[in-house]
């Protein structure tokens, strides 16, 4: 029997080998013996932000070390853990394009495609949802397990090989040493819990808050970027183009959480992208939150994904259809996408299901390259850059 999880299908073993690696034990989680030591641990890790800038959110259960996110940077970059030997979460995700791949669509170890664009990591810990239009995926624990196991699509495929996943690691010198550092509470450490809590620390330390917009913004130097990307910012944050009601706030997404949050945003959008019958429907392999709820209103809903580091992970929206940071801001001024001919033939601007902000507008030549400015002012160049970060195995 399958079951579906938004775009990805499990069988039951594959469900019941998710379950079990989600099923901690309370005692771990708050035990009186546990408490203290997991909050000297969550304050002592140094997230290397302005103090202008919250901290994300940190599960009790799975508190940050300089330890854990250093084995999870080795486990993220381990090509064993596919199917292939030839493929890693980096695979998909690579720093240079921040943590994006730069194809149209995810192509995973086998060479089979997702139906989805690979979704930037930056400042992925900030992030209340995970996917492009699962508001069940909340939390990189739990999420890593899907791309490890999943079947339909494959992606790493390791669906059924949990025993030779343990067996490389115990029988890796470098891997007994940093799950023993990383997790030195425990007797036994080496286990598929402890790797997706390591993958998940180290997801989490990939913050991005170094940009000529934020020294700007944050850091209080005016010459940081240009006239015309100021320009771009008012443009940007103006009810006229209403670009911040769906990109607001510190990330840049209206889907946030934070420890100065009192509560997790949430939000999915339909943009318009689509509209095959008149009616509004999106194409029948990426239908967005329609997929988890039947809900029609639901139909074409995706996140508003962060645009830090935007002019660097083309091509754009959920389903890699738009090329450039041009064509995007296009798709908006007119309100939706028109695709003349083909099986996705239809006039987006006219979808019954459309978000009220996507209703277009005007711009004149230069008002267009001040929003662009602005929009490549969001580029981190010393997150793509830093060793932290990289391919362990690369020297």
């Amino acid at each position: 029997m399958i079951y579906m999880n938004g775009n990805r299908r499990f069988s039951l073993s594959t469900i019941g080998i998710i379950s079990c690696l989600l099923a901690i034990s309370l005692s771990a989680i708050l035990s009186p013996e546990n408490s203290s030591l997991l909050a000297a641990q969550q304050t002592s890790y140094n997230w290397n932000i302005p103090a202008e800038i919250p901290k994300p959110i940190v599960p009790a259960d799975n508190p940050m070390t300089r330890e854990k996110v250093e084995l999870g940077r080795h486990l993220f970059y381990e090509k064993r853990l596919s199917v292939t030997g030839q493929f890693a979460c980096a695979s998909c995700h690579l720093q240079a394009k921040a943590f994006t791949d730069g194809k149209r669509v995810g192509v995973g170890a086998t060479g089979e495609k997702h139906p989805r664009n690979s979704m930037s990591l930056t400042n992925i810990g900030y992030n209340s949802v995970l996917t492009w239009a699962n508001p069940l995926q909340n939390k990189l624990e739990s999420q890593l397990l899907v791309p490890l196991f999943g079947e339909h699509p494959i992606e790493l495929g390791m669906v059924g090989k949990e025993t030779e996943i343990l067996a490389m690691l115990r029988s890796d010198l470098k891997y007994q040493k940093m799950f023993a550092a990383a997790f030195n509470q425990e007797s036994d450490p080496i286990n598929l819990n402890n790797l997706a809590k390591a993958i998940a620390s180290f997801e989490r330390s990939l913050i991005s808050f170094n940009s000529a917009y934020d020294r700007y913004r944050y850091g209080g130097d005016n010459s940081a970027i240009s006239a015309s990307a100021k320009r771009g910012e008012e443009l940007f944050h103006s009810e006229r183009l209403e670009c911040f009601h769906c990109h607001g706030g510190l990330n840049f997404s209206d889907s946030i959480m934070h420890d100065r949050l009192a509560f997790k945003e949430i939000a999915f959008h339909n943009t318009g992208l689509y509209n095959i019958d008149g009616k509004g429907s999106y194409p029948p392999h990426n239908t967005g939150v329609y997929e988890i709820t039947g809900e029609l209103s639901d139909m074409g809903k995706f996140k508003a994904p962060t645009l830090r580091n935007i002019a660097l992970t083309a091509p754009y929206m959920h389903d890699g259809s738009i090329k450039t940071l041009e064509e995007v801001i296009g798709h908006y001024k007119v309100g939706g996408r028109t695709i003349k001919k083909g099986e996705f033939a239809g006039v987006g601007s006219k979808n019954p299901l459309k978000s009220n902000f996507v209703s277009g507008f005007k711009l004149t030549v230069q008002e267009q390259r001040d929003l662009l400015a602005f929009l490549r002012s969001l580029t981190d160049e010393d997150f793509i850059k830093n060793p932290d970060f990289s391919d362990p195995n690369a020297n």
